[in-house]
């Protein structure tokens, strides 16, 4: 089973866990799952490790869940953030990380805060996750390094700054530094503005 694709072991780990969210009284839906960067926070320094889409924002209306390509074969890390995101899908992203996400979330044995949730290895759910890992083979796939992806990035030369006309009416622009230099604007009323 060790050579399955991402996607196929991620598909086969939501069958896995599927008996220990029944333990709770959850019954999972149907979601999507796969490797790809979550909308924002994915290179940032916390990174977001995890995201699931709620239903409706999928022409479907069946959950999609991403695992962060940062993740390598640490599989128990892998199969954790699973877990996670399966609790969003089974909300349906309602309550964030609060309310019936923190008690499902909880009660199958996530610990530590709920927007970064962790799995000791030795803890009830870490030793049962374990026991699916043996069964499921190593999650096949080469962590890519944001650091080193940094480095590949051109560096913005360009800042667009805000300029708006205090005490005068609403009307906001954003131009550059040398545009600036050449003599502040003004707005519709004669104004000139300022730099926010």
């Amino acid at each position: 089973m060790s050579d399955l694709s991402r996607e196929r072991w991620l598909e086969n780990a939501v069958t896995a866990v599927t008996p220990l969210f029944e333990e709770i009284g959850i019954e999972l839906p149907k979601v999507r799952v796969s490797v790809g960067w979550p909308s924002k926070g994915g290179m940032s320094k916390n990174k977001t490790i995890g995201q699931c889409w709620k239903t409706t924002v999928a022409t479907d209306n069946i959950s999609q869940i991403f695992i962060s390509p940062v993740l390598g074969e640490t599989t128990l890390k892998v199969l954790a953030t699973l877990v996670h995101e399966l609790i969003h899908a089974w909300d349906d992203c309602k309550s964030g990380h609060k309310g019936e996400f923190a008690r499902a979330a909880k009660s199958i044995g996530l610990q530590g805060p709920m927007t970064a949730t962790e799995v000791a290895a030795d803890s009830e759910l870490g030793i049962k996750l374990n026991k699916l890992i043996e069964a499921l083979g190593v999650f096949r796939h080469t962590a890519l390094v944001v650091s080193e992806m940094d480095k590949q990035r051109k560096p913005q030369t360009t800042r667009m700054i805000k300029l708006v006309t205090p005490g005068c009416c609403d009307y906001t622009v954003r131009t550059t530094q040398k545009w600036i230099n050449e003599g502040l604007p003004k707005c519709p009323h004669d104004v000139e503005m300022e730099v926010e």
